[in-house]
């Protein structure tokens, strides 16, 4: 068996002394070569980070107004186009904001149906109103609730999804409220981004101010000194300046999603700390081992620094994979993504070396728990840490105890057997919003389907002289099941024969030259039923080109193209991920163990998230929100190549230090060992960190944030406890110097390519 790299062990067997006749300050690489131009520099260094930090500061300071709502939709999709279509030559569409109003008595009064005339006239003349229409001026009993005390206006605003959020935002104080004898609430699409909006800024302020003091803690209880707890947070802070700024100028460039803004900070700030931490650790670490201070921050940086830099090309190559997928709320948290995360690794690599030359060994000042560590028994010896004794213990049973951890993987991940996607509706809003509360009035009193019809459009088929093909369209989707109602230029038609004559309304629906028909059915345009009855109605023979849109077509178009790009993003990852883990480890079992690993502990996470947002349990762990019963069906894909770059960068990590010592030793179990007891806790307060971080998200109102936060922190904490805790060891020790095993050529092209610093 050929193994990828021969170990060079000590005399004894052992390790080979510190002392290895190389001075670190003349190793290679160009890492060491950075880290001794910023010692050296340090004062410059400080007054142009410290300029930046204020500029970027500055510039990133009111960034929220520039992003963008939605983003969930693939813009080229045949109901994106049917929607510009109707907007643009009919309009006509999906109104895109509702206006509930309601009367002390019945809506037909004279005194409420005056006032919702004038509203509804009122608003048709307003600018960027494509149409506005309601009870009062249709007639159209759909437009009426159930107890007759409440009316519809149904509103099309044109223009962008931006434009028409923005209009949204300026009509809703003239046209809600108190409107005479009505009382006027907003929902819709509109409505709802806008809410959105605020909400996310809110949120992000209350995550920040959670997640800082809680960061301190650990890092506190990580380090004990307050001296090098402060250092990845000052990195954190930074980070998270800097991505603000990024945000911003990414902004002017393309459409930035707003929730970008939650997602790329809690990331940035996260992975900031995170590689803070272990640049600093191994700092201490070179200090005990009789470094000098400029010594010990060349090693750390040519050592801990490869790594960093290696752990952030794996994520931001896992954020690279949302690229593939047509919807622009992916892509631009991608493209964010990916600039943060290399902002978190420069900000740590460049600041870091010259904070440690100021402070040199002060860095255990102010330890708080150093009394409290001292009758700790085993502090001073080496391999007498949980991990280590963790570890040992795997090692000893490596079958019966890896196993175990399996099969309840296995059986967290059962419910996302059973997971429901859906698209993101007024339910992502808090309850009580009042879009929220509008939307729960129109569901319950109204014919829902009426306010998210099925539209059909045929741009090339001129009515009056395809009459008769017309008619034995409209009335074969009139007889497909579950369908109450087709409008259309010739009349409303159900079951196969017409109910009503052409009024003012179906007469409105073709211009000359193409028509257009609306679908009501008795199904929610948000659920498999909505799924179910638009594709039914595209499978009817149309006699000419069409169009079908509307809400239900719009959730059939967006899983489709997400559904078509995910071999794409998966096989993007996992090459990817392969071929670094091969460059980084030289070995082509490491790269296949980490896949596989990775995978079963996501799948788990992915379980839990539909066992408490799906289905309902447990909604006390992460407070309350409107249940849907279904996931927001873009929110699972963000997950899986977010938490899956943020395990592999946990994985490198912990390799790095057992590959480090089966280099010197050749002993792999004893490599195993070392590589937990030296990484296990920083894993655990890394881990801890960014999952705080995380979680922060899911005290947000928003459920979208809610679960990416909880799934993501949970995704986290499973990996950095069982995956690396007890797979890790139970497998490398099973597999023993196999470990490190590539074919002949595979070798020799590491040996040659490998990753390697120095």
């Amino acid at each position: 068996m050929a193994l990828s790299a021969q170990p060079r062990p000590g005399k004894d067997g052992g390790r080979t002394p510190v002392n290895d006749g190389i001075d670190p300050l003349t190793r290679q690489g160009w890492l060491a070569r950075t880290a001794r131009l910023l010692v050296r520099r340090k004062v410059p260094v400080f007054l142009i980070v410290g300029i930046l930090t204020v500029a970027a500061g500055l510039l990133g300071a009111g960034v929220a107004p520039h992003l963008a709502s939605g983003g969930y939709t693939p813009e080229t999709s045949e109901s994106a186009r049917a929607e510009h279509l109707l907007s643009d030559r009919f309009k006509a569409g999906s109104p895109n904001m509702i206006l509930v109003a309601e009367a002390e008595g019945p809506v037909e009064e004279a005194a409420a149906a005056r006032a919702g005339a004038e509203l509804t006239e009122r608003i048709r003349k307003e600018s960027g109103v494509v149409f506005a229409h309601s009870y009062w001026t249709t007639k159209d009993p759909a437009l009426r609730s159930k107890d007759g005390r409440t009316a519809l206006i149904l509103i099309k605003l044109g223009g962008t999804e931006d434009e028409f959020t923005q209009k949204s935002y300026e009509l809703q104080p003239d046209v809600t409220g108190e409107q005479g004898p009505l009382k006027v609430t907003a929902t819709g699409l509109a409505p709802i981004n806008d809410q959105i909006e605020r909400q996310s800024a809110e949120d992000l302020t209350r995550a920040e101010l959670l997640a800082a003091p809680l960061t301190l803690l650990i890092l506190l209880a990580a380090f004990g000194s307050l001296v090098a707890a402060s250092l990845p947070m000052v990195v954190g802070i930074v980070s998270v300046v800097g991505t603000l700024a990024v945000l911003r100028v990414m902004a002017e460039m393309t459409d930035v999603s707003i929730f970008a803004m939650n997602v790329s900070t809690a990331l940035g700030f996260g992975l900031a700390v995170d590689y803070s931490l272990f640049i600093v650790t191994r700092y201490r670490e070179e200090l005990d081992r009789g470094r000098e201070v400029t010594e010990a921050i060349v090693e750390s940086l040519r050592t801990a620094g490869r790594t960093v830099l290696f752990s952030a090309l794996t994520v931001a190559i896992s954020l690279a994979a949302l690229m593939v997928f047509p919807v622009y709320f992916l892509q631009s948290l991608a493209y964010a993504g990916i600039a943060v995360v290399v902002l978190a690794a420069l900000a740590s690599l460049l600041i870091l070396p010259a904070l440690l030359a100021l402070i040199g060994r002060r860095i255990d000042r102010l330890d708080i728990f150093a009394p409290l560590r001292r009758r700790m028994p085993g502090a001073k010896k080496e391999g007498a840490g949980v991990w280590h004794w963790l570890s040992v213990k795997v090692m000893r049973r490596p079958v019966l105890i890896g196993g175990a951890v399996v099969v309840i993987l296995v059986l967290f991940a059962l419910p996302f057997g059973h997971a429901r996607f859906g698209m993101t509706d007024d339910r992502i809003l808090p309850k009580g919003a009042s879009a929220q509360v509008a939307a729960d009035t129109v569901r319950d009193e109204f014919d829902r389907a009426a306010t998210a019809p099925v539209t059909v459009v045929l741009p090339s088929l001129d009515p009056a002289a395809e009459k008769q093909a017309l008619t034995r369209y409209v009335e074969g989707i009139s007889r497909i099941e579950k369908t109450q109602r087709v409008d259309s230029v010739l009349g409303s038609w159900s079951g196969g024969r017409q109910i009503a004559p052409p009024g003012p309304a179906s007469a409105a629906y073709a211009d000359g030259k193409g028509t257009w028909i609306s679908v009501v059915a008795d199904v929610d345009s948000n659920s498999a039923a909505g799924e179910k009855h638009v594709k039914a109605v595209r499978d009817v023979e149309a006699p000419a080109k069409r169009l079908a849109g509307g809400d239900a077509a719009t959730l059939v178009d967006t899983k489709s193209a997400l559904i078509d790009r995910i071999p794409w993003a998966a096989g993007i990852i996992a090459l990817s991920m392969f071929v670094l883990l091969f460059l980084f480890s030289g070995s082509v079992v490491v790269p296949i163990k980490a896949l596989v690993f990775n995978l079963l502990s996501l799948t788990a996470s992915f379980g839990a998230m539909v066992y408490v947002f799906q289905d309902g349990n447990l909604k006390w762990l992460v407070g309350d929100f409107v249940h849907t019963g279904q996931l927001e069906v873009t929110v699972p894909l963000l997950m899986f190549c977010i938490a899956f770059g943020l395990s592999m960068d946990y994985s490198v990590f912990l390799l790095s230090r057992i590959r480090e010592e089966y280099l010197v030793t050749g002993d792999n179990t004893r490599a195993v060992a070392f590589g937990m007891d030296h990484t296990g806790r920083l894993i655990t307060a890394a881990a801890l960190i960014v999952a705080t971080v995380l979680a922060a998200l899911a005290t947000s109102g928003l459920s979208l944030l809610k679960l990416l936060g909880a799934g993501l922190a949970l995704a986290v904490l499973v990996d950095a406890t069982l995956v690396r805790g007890i797979l890790v060891p139970a497998f490398m020790k099973l597999m023993g110097r196999a470990n490190w095993w590539a074919p002949g050529p595979l070798r020799k092209f590491h040996d040659k390519a490998g990753l390697r610093d120095g």
